[in-house]
């Protein structure tokens, strides 16, 4: 069974011109974060990522392929 963590989950980043670095996860529209830092930012999408897939989870809804991965139980 192939393994995928949160962390291997491909995160786009950019920098606005203030500074302030945002995170996308294109997997999951809508799941983008902003943080003063890079790391600030790739932690702040992870975490929201992950209380979107929990939040689909709870209602029955349908997640993306990849969280699907994640959330697996053997």
């Amino acid at each position: 069974m192939e393994t995928i963590t949160v962390e291997s989950i491909p995160i786009v980043l950019g920098r606005e011109e203030d500074g302030r670095w945002w995170a996308d996860i294109e997997a999951m529209p809508g799941v983008m974060a902003y943080g003063k830092t890079r790391d600030s930012a790739i932690a702040a999408v992870r975490a929201l990522a992950l209380r979107v897939a929990a939040d689909c989870i709870d209602h029955g809804e349908e997640i993306p392929e990849l969280f699907t991965k994640v959330f697996s139980v053997a």
